[in-house]
């Protein structure tokens, strides 16, 4: 919003404040209740004022994209990429509609996992109530049957879901830079079972019950005037609440709660919880592990919960530009030992893949990616491009042989 439009906002008010600023005891309660509502008045807020309505499509189809055969999402109509900057001057709006376009395209990657992946969906808490909120992951038919190997894949934070490594990635790159469907494929060619964990599932949201406020039951003996004076003051102050709901909320957007999901509060939950239910129950005598970024901390937080088990069941960590911290998460010795021999980081760097890079942290090795600019494509391009076995058979190189 322009500095001229706020202006046109606020300058009455400041007029009705100077004039009745000369007024008596009534006029000058007027003033204390406008000065109140300049105070919380955000000049950012205000912006929200003349947005188009926050109405958008909820299909591909509906914003006229559309994902073409190598992968990328173009314009139905002119073949162009993605354009964030859709409406000039309204970057609130343009983030919102970024945002549910990026809700789509969650979808469409699990429907991705399950046709072209062929993984089954499946519900966690494995014990869920019907009514209790719930959270799922992805698993290959041979998941937990698998007798010789299981890939597990973990994303970072953030709004990325199950499948993805990056949403930005997937909509201005392709879905080969921004989704895990590369290694489930590789994966599952090389032999592997495969489990896609949903870290970032942590609750669902559901809008706020609204409070009615039910008049007290003790007031019957106050004197009529009173109650009339107390009900003039409740009537006024829901006036003005009104007043500056709306210009903070023009859009009516509706507030929301959230529930937690059993057990999956978190990614770090979420991880211990898969191990229980499904890693550590499956047949597999090895266990491979390929997290991203957070993705790489709630590993290293499900080793210290679970330290003997994963020490007998995983052969190996790929970790990709992970943001664990030994030290801030009280790994012990004998975990920073075990990662030293049996995981790898590769990390952005401007030297050759695979070259070596100093580490602060007596954890796992650190290698260069290969790239200087630290992206998810660069990072995971390496891992993605070789033989799963190689990769994980020798973590000091992401050579094939």
């Amino acid at each position: 919003m322009s500095i001229s439009l706020s202006f046109l906002i606020l300058y009455p008010i400041w007029i009705n404040m100077a004039q009745i600023q000369q007024g008596g005891p009534d006029e000058k309660e007027k003033t204390t209740a406008l000065k109140d509502l300049l105070s919380r008045i955000d000049l950012d807020e205000l912006m929200k004022k003349d947005e188009p309505p926050l109405d958008f499509p909820d299909t591909l189809e509906g914003f006229e994209y559309a994902f073409n055969e190598k992968g990328q999402l173009r314009h139905i109509k002119t073949g162009e990429p993605f354009v964030f900057n859709y409406r000039e001057d309204l970057h609130r709006w343009n983030q919102k509609r970024y945002e549910a376009l990026g809700e789509i395209i969650t979808k469409y990657v699990y429907e991705l996992l399950e046709k072209d992946c062929n993984l089954k969906k499946i519900s966690i808490p494995i014990d869920a109530t019907e009514s209790e909120p719930k959270s799922f992951i992805f698993m290959s038919e041979d998941a937990l049957t698998n007798p010789q190997k299981l890939m597990v894949l973990i994303h970072g934070s953030g709004v990325v879901r199950a499948g993805q490594w990056a949403r930005r990635l997937i909509i201005n790159e392709d879905l080969d830079s921004g989704t895990q469907i590369p290694f489930i494929k590789r994966a599952m060619d090389e032999g592997y079972g495969v489990i896609v964990l949903n870290p970032n599932e942590n609750y669902i949201e559901v809008e706020k019950p609204k409070i009615h406020v039910q008049p007290s039951s003790d007031c019957s003996d106050e004197p009529a005037e009173k109650r009339e004076r107390k009900d003039k003051v409740s009537k006024e102050t829901k006036k003005r609440r009104d007043f500056y709901e709306k210009y903070r909320n023009p859009q009516r957007e509706k507030e929301m709660m959230q529930l937690y999901i059993r057990e999956n509060g978190s990614p770090e939950e979420h991880a211990v919880y898969v191990w229980d239910h499904f890693i550590a129950q499956s047949a597999a005598e090895n266990v491979f592990f390929v997290a991203h970024s957070y993705g790489g901390l709630a590993f290293v937080e499900l080793m210290i919960q679970r330290e003997a088990d994963v020490k007998n069941k995983v052969t190996a960590v790929a970790l990709t530009d992970s943001v664990h911290n030994v030290w801030h998460q009280e790994a012990g010795k004998t975990i920073r030992e075990w990662m030293r021999e049996n995981c790898c980081n590769w990390v952005s760097s401007s030297e050759p893949l695979d070259t070596s890079v100093e580490s602060m942290l007596p954890d796992c090795p650190r290698v260069s990616a290969g790239k200087k600019e630290a992206t998810v494509a660069t990072i995971l391009s390496p891992l993605a491009e070789v033989q799963l076995p190689g990769c994980f058979a020798t973590l000091s190189s992401a050579s094939l042989s």
